[in-house]
């Protein structure tokens, strides 16, 4: 199944998170097969999970891999799908702006039109401060506009709520401040995990210059409530990756202690999935 590269998918992407398009729900992938198991759920688009695909080469997560191994999966994801693809790009592949647009630039190669930066050095912390992160951004902007895709969807991670920056009563304002430093150099969108918080979301929301993005999985409000708060894009991370091993562990369980098969059921047959990558 070809991709959807280009102009096209791009500006498909901004229109799915213009406020009249309702809550953008994207289930994060983290190969091919994944992807295109996502697409055939009827996900308008794919979002890509840094530490999925960073697992699936025996890698830790929070640039556990090399640039040229991120983008050679985003590649393959890409080209799974039908469905414009934004690809995570952790913290860009260097601190250093120039770093950002080489990142940017190899990921608008593969095909993807929009990208996860995030706003930390590290996993943990600490982060970048504002106008660090914004010369990043502009650089982002730049080497996307340099790279004839202008349209590029820039999706900004603030890491404030995550990794517990600052006194809790502080968080809010840091958080708003960053967006509009983030806004102003060229973002699309702020995407904040470690943000749960109904009355946060939509106070941020209300206030916010981009639409915001936040990361849900279990013991999070249901989406209906997210987009209610005004969350206008809901991913999941790394939770459909967590929830797959779990599986293979649970199956391997079952089939080493009693030699049955009961974890197995109600699996895509073999001929739905293989049927998804034949021309």
């Amino acid at each position: 199944m070809a991709g959807q590269p280009g102009k096209a998918a791009a500006e498909r992407l901004r229109a799915l998170h213009e406020a009249d398009a309702g809550v953008l729900i994207l289930p994060n992938a983290w190969d091919a097969a994944s992807a295109a198991v996502i697409a055939r759920a009827g996900a308008q688009a794919v979002a890509t999970t840094s530490g999925g695909i960073a697992w699936s080469a025996g890698r830790h997560d929070g640039q556990g891999l090399a640039r040229t191994e991120m983008i050679a999966q985003v590649r393959e994801i890409v080209a799974a799908v039908a469905v414009p693809v934004t690809a995570d790009v952790e913290g860009g592949y260097g601190d250093a702006p120039a770093d950002v647009a080489v990142t940017v630039e190899e990921v608008i190669g593969t095909g993807a039109v929009g990208v996860n930066i995030e706003d930390s050095r590290a996993p943990g912390g600490p982060l970048f401060g504002p106008a660090e992160q914004a010369a990043r951004i502009q650089a982002a902007r730049a080497a996307a506009t340099s790279a004839g895709l202008g349209e590029l969807f820039i999706n900004v991670r603030t890491d404030v709520f995550l990794f517990g920056v600052g006194a809790p009563e502080t968080r809010p304002d840091d958080v708003l401040a960053r967006c509009r430093a983030y806004a102003d150099a060229g973002a699309d969108g702020l995407f904040v995990p470690g943000l749960l918080d109904l009355e946060i979301i939509a106070e941020l929301a209300a206030a916010s210059p981009l639409p915001v993005n936040v990361m849900a999985g279990p013991g999070a409000p249901p989406i209906a409530d997210l987009a209610a708060a005004g969350a206008r894009r809901v991913s999941v991370g790394t939770a459909i990756a967590q929830a797959s091993y779990t599986l293979a562990e649970r199956v391997a369980a079952e089939l080493l202690s009693t030699g049955t098969y009961a974890a197995l059921e109600g699996a895509l047959d073999f001929g739905a999935i293989n049927g998804l990558f034949e021309s």
